[in-house]
């Protein structure tokens, strides 16, 4: 549910008596808010199973990833979204008004960029439960399988947004509770029946440094990570990456009836609730698997088949759940096609890119954008094809996705800081406290934690079989400047005809100022 229409539904209803006439003004109410960013948060059970790798530690993370990223991202972004609640696009806006438009068109193009290397990551998690949902768990390590599968399900995806926007939010508006909500909920009632039955607990019995600690003649499980080099720390970005998108509902913090007052409770109601999620599922994971058999890729499917086949002795609800949850990482994946490539798009306009970039359909899809897209997630699908280890691709190509999320984040910071000495008397709805100290100690501390988290990105982690470690780091941070480049290369090349005439812009952007603006922010 959007935050649009959570405000038709949860919000408070009070009337202005300045707006009288008008008929009352509806508020988005602080808890609808806070739920409603946490479901933007936690789109899928797709990174559990990292989290769990890293058994008690993980609370170290989850901790760094809430404090450290969420709550300064989340408040940042409502700042930069309530100064620009009138204006399309989002980063676009935010960073272009900061640091002009060409940084911003480099933004939100890399935006475009991060999420299509996102895109092998879900599908490969939605592969593995269409293996497990025909009996055929083995399937999901088959790197032939899931590298096939990816890229027939992205081209599905595709063709189905190609039918219109309207059309992929009646596919996709059931995902969330059906293939997140409900699964996670029954794999945590798993562990508890797990436990409360006396069964091994699988953070009880590793062996391996990373994640337990030797005293006393006995091995217990860590709960701060073993540092031997950056390599031990290699899953921060992996984890961190599970939080990301509390910017996509900041532009609603105008919706609230006293944004200054309520924005800082909702954004406590989200971080409260998107850890608990993940924490819970996480646990339910090293609780149930072993530590060594943790599998980044298919580890929420296993802990579930295992759940169920050791407590009753029965494997078929498996199959069930395990269809609901790769519907839910479809959805997830239908949702993100169109929503940054509509970003695009209005830089597209702006003339930012090649007229053939600007056409649309009858009903208002960006159709090139949506093939050249979907031309270069086939291309980084290809890890899966040369990479036998799924998990160990799937780990490659995550991190490159997030090295280039935490660059963006990098720049939403400063982009807060400078704009509250470029624009000192803009209109702020919502405002970070205790003015440029203030926003200095927020920004500040999330651009630190986010540069040090990019860091830990180029590093292979020690508990993967990786290989060689040169090369993995060459091509993470290779593929993260190449990546980087693009939109570089793109703006030096524009010409000035490339601006599409204003009545095209109207027409691409559909039937109404509402609809393109939800569009732009998704």
């Amino acid at each position: 549910m959007s935050a649009a229409e959570s405000s038709a539904a949860a919000g408070s209803t009070t009337t202005s008596p300045a707006k009288a006439a008008a008929g009352p003004t509806k508020y988005l109410s602080t808890v609808a808010l806070g739920f409603t960013t946490a479901a933007a948060i936690v789109t899928s059970l797709r990174g559990l199973p990292a989290m769990g790798k890293e058994e008690l530690t993980m609370f170290f993370y989850i901790a760094f990833s809430v404090i450290l990223f969420l709550i300064p991202a989340g408040l940042v972004s409502a700042e930069l979204g309530s100064a620009y609640g009138k204006q399309a696009g989002g980063l676009y806006a935010w960073i272009s008004g900061a640091f002009g438009k060409r940084v911003g068109f480099w933004a939100i193009f890399l935006s475009w960029l991060q999420a299509m290397v996102f895109y092998p990551t879900g599908l490969s998690f939605a592969a593995a439960g269409v293996a497990f949902a025909i009996d055929k768990p083995d399937l999901a390590q088959n790197h032939w399988y899931v590298g096939i599968f990816s890229v027939l399900a992205y081209w599905l995806c595709t063709a189905v947004a190609l039918r219109g926007n309207q059309f992929a939010a009646k596919v996709t508006q059931a995902g969330f509770v059906l293939g997140t909500a409900i699964p996670g909920l029954i794999l945590v009632g798993l562990f508890l029946w797990w436990v409360l039955g006396g069964h091994s607990i699988g953070w009880q019995h590793t062996t391996d440094p990373a994640v337990t600690v030797h005293h006393d003649g006995h091995d217990g499980p860590r709960f701060m990570p073993y540092i031997a080099g950056l390599s031990s720390l290699a899953f921060l970005g992996n984890i961190l990456e599970n939080f990301t998108g509390i910017e996509s509902q900041a532009v609603h913090a105008t919706e609230l009836k006293n944004p200054g007052r309520e924005y800082p409770v909702a954004i406590a109601i989200a971080a409260v609730t998107s850890a608990g999620i993940f924490t819970l599922g996480a646990l339910a994971i090293a609780g149930i698997l072993p530590y060594d058999e943790i599998n980044l890729n298919s580890g929420v499917f296993d802990a579930m088949r295992s759940g169920f086949g050791t407590l009753m002795n029965i494997g078929w609800p498996v199959l069930i759940l395990a269809a609901m949850i790769a519907y839910g990482a479809l959805a997830g994946t239908l949702a993100w096609v169109t929503g940054p490539s509509r970003g695009v798009l209005a830089t597209a306009h702006d003339g930012m890119l090649p007229p053939v970039l600007q056409k649309v359909s009858a009903r208002g899809v960006q159709v090139n954008i949506l093939l050249v897209q979907g031309v270069a997630v086939t291309l980084l699908c290809a890890p899966y094809f040369f990479m036998t280890d799924v998990s160990s691709a799937f780990f490659l190509i995550t991190a490159m996705a997030v090295g280039i999320y935490i660059i963006i984040y990098l720049f939403m910071y400063a982009a807060a800081i400078r704009l509250r000495y470029t624009e000192p008397n803009m209109v702020r709805p919502f405002a970070i406290p205790g003015g440029r100290a203030g926003m200095w100690g927020f920004a500040g501390i999330g651009f630190l934690a986010m540069a040090f988290a990019l860091v830990t990105a180029f590093v292979p982690p020690d508990q993967l079989p990786i290989g060689n470690p040169t090369s993995y780091i060459l091509l993470v941070a290779g593929g993260t400047v190449f990546f980087c480049a693009i939109p570089i290369v793109v703006e030096r090349l524009k010409k000035p005809d490339w601006a599409a005439p204003d009545h095209e812009k109207v027409k691409s952007h559909g039937p109404s100022s509402e609809l393109r603006e939800r569009l732009s922010r998704r």
